[in-house]
C-alpha cells in the first residue's frame, strides 16, 4: 500500500501530470468501464476532473486538490487493476491485481500537459479556424480555415484518427535511413489518407510514402489528381483488390471500414510484411454468420439481428486474438462515437513481441466452440 501512495503521490505532486487513466474493472458489474482524471483549474484554484467512461455516455465529476491522492487509492482498492500515469517526466503503469503488490513499469514521458483552464474549448490537433490546405479542398472547411456545420462529424472523426496516430507515433521506425512506408486499404475518399500523409510529412516533417488503394476508379482517379495539386509528391493512389495487392514491406497498414473479408486480408499481409502499427476499423463482418454454430447459444441465435451483432463481435474477438499471437500488443477501442456509426471499434495491433502461444490457444478454443473458420485463419 505504501508503494502504491508514494507512486501516486510523486505522480501528483512532484511531477507535471497529464492525465490518469484508470481500466481493466475488478468487477463485471461495475458500471462504468474506465475512469480518466485530469488537472485543471477551477476559479482559478488547482483541481481535477474523473471522466466515468460507461457503455454510451461519459459523466464528468470534479475533485479539491486535496481529495485527489485518497480518490485515486480508493479507486484502486475498489474498482481497478491497470492504472496508467502519463506525466510530462515518466510514463506510469501500475498493474493492481494485489494492492499490496503492485507491479510498477517506468519510463520516459511521452505526453505534455495542455491548457488547465477549465471549460477550455476542444484542442484539435488540426484546429477549427486554421487553414489545412486538404480539408479546403476536400470541402471539409471553407478557405478562412471554418468547418462547415455539416461537415463537422467528419472533421471530428479526422483529427479523432490523429489522436490515434499519436499515439502510435513512438513505434514507428526511424525514417533517417528511409522513408516510412504507409498503406491505406480500401481508402475511399481518402479524408484519412490526406490526414495521415499531412501529420506526419508536413506537421511532422517526417519522410513518409503513402499509399491509398480502393476499387473505384473515379476515386482513384480524384484522388490522385488532388495529391498532385496539392503538391503530396509521396502520396499515391492505386486501383485494386486488397487481397491481390502484393509489396515487400509497410511500416504501417491502415484499414478503415474495409468490407467484411477484405479487412483479413489487409491484416495478413500487414503480419507477413513484419508491419509495426496496424490500424483497422472493420465493416461488414458476415463471413461466420453462416458458419457458427453452437447448440447453447442457438435459443439467441434464432433471432437475426443478436446472431448478426454477435458474429461481428467474435470475428474482430479472432481476429485481436490471432494479431495477439503472432506477436502484436492488441487494444479495441472507439474510434466514432456510436451516433455516427454503429462501425465503431478500431484493432490498433503494435509489434512489440515474439508469437503469444497463449492466444493462440484461446484462439483455437474459440473457433472450435462455436464451429467457425475465418479468414484470418490462414496466418
Amino acid at each position: 500500500m505504501n508503494q502504491l501512495k508514494e507512486t501516486f503521490s510523486t505522480c501528483l505532486f512532484e511531477r507535471t501530470p497529464v492525465k490518469i487513466i484508470f481500466s481493466s474493472p475488478r468487477k463485471k458489474s461495475l458500471p462504468y468501464r474506465r475512469v480518466t482524471i485530469r488537472p485543471l483549474l477551477h476559479c482559478g484554484r488547482p483541481s481535477w476532473q474523473a471522466e466515468y467512461t460507461y457503455e454510451k455516455k461519459a459523466i464528468h465529476e470534479n475533485i479539491e486538490n486535496e481529495q485527489i491522492l485518497e480518490f485515486c487509492i480508493d479507486f484502486v482498492l475498489r474498482d481497478f487493476k491497470q492504472i496508467n500515469l502519463f506525466t510530462e517526466e515518466e510514463d506510469v503503469q501500475i498493474l493492481a491485481a494485489k494492492p499490496d503488490r503492485p507491479r510498477i513499469t517506468r519510463k520516459p514521458g511521452t505526453l505534455k500537459q495542455e491548457n488547465l483552464e477549465h471549460n477550455q474549448a476542444k484542442q484539435y490537433i488540426i484546429p477549427d479556424g486554421t487553414p489545412c490546405d486538404f480539408l479546403i479542398r476536400l470541402g471539409v472547411m471553407n478557405e478562412q480555415g471554418k468547418v462547415f456545420p455539416k461537415h463537422y462529424a467528419k472533421f471530428r472523426q479526422i483529427n479523432r484518427f490523429l489522436e490515434i496516430l499519436q499515439d502510435v507515433f513512438p513505434h514507428l521506425p526511424d525514417t533517417r535511413e528511409k522513408p516510412l512506408r504507409i498503406i491505406d486499404f480500401g481508402c475511399g475518399k481518402a479524408y484519412l489518407t490526406f490526414a495521415l500523409y499531412h501529420y506526419l510529412n508536413v506537421m511532422k516533417s517526417m519522410n513518409a510514402e503513402v499509399i491509398g488503394l480502393d476499387l473505384k476508379e473515379d476515386v482513384i482517379a480524384f484522388c490522385g489528381q488532388t495529391a498532385y495539386d496539392l503538391g503530396y509528391t509521396n502520396l499515391q493512389f492505386l486501383m485494386g483488390d486488397i487481397a491481390d495487392y502484393t509489396s515487400d514491406h509497410a511500416d504501417m497498414v491502415v484499414t478503415l471500414h474495409a468490407c467484411d473479408t477484405a479487412t483479413d486480408y489487409a491484416l495478413i499481409n500487414a503480419v507477413k510484411w513484419n508491419t509495426s502499427v496496424i490500424l483497422s476499423v472493420p465493416c461488414c463482418q458476415h463471413e461466420l454468420f453462416s458458419q457458427i454454430k453452437n447448440d447453447l447459444h442457438q435459443p439467441m441465435f434464432k433471432h437475426g439481428i443478436i446472431k448478426d451483432r454477435f458474429t461481428e463481435l467474435l470475428t474482430d474477438g479472432l481476429r485481436g486474438l490471432k494479431l495477439e499471437a503472432c506477436g502484436y500488443d492488441v487494444a479495441m477501442i472507439e474510434f466514432t462515437s456510436l451516433e455516427h456509426t454503429s462501425k465503431n471499434i478500431m484493432i490498433k495491433a503494435v509489434k512489440t513481441k515474439a508469437a503469444n502461444s497463449k492466444a493462440a490457444e484461446e484462439y483455437e478454443k474459440l473457433k472450435a466452440f462455436y464451429q467457425v473458420k475465418p479468414a484470418i485463419d490462414c496466418l
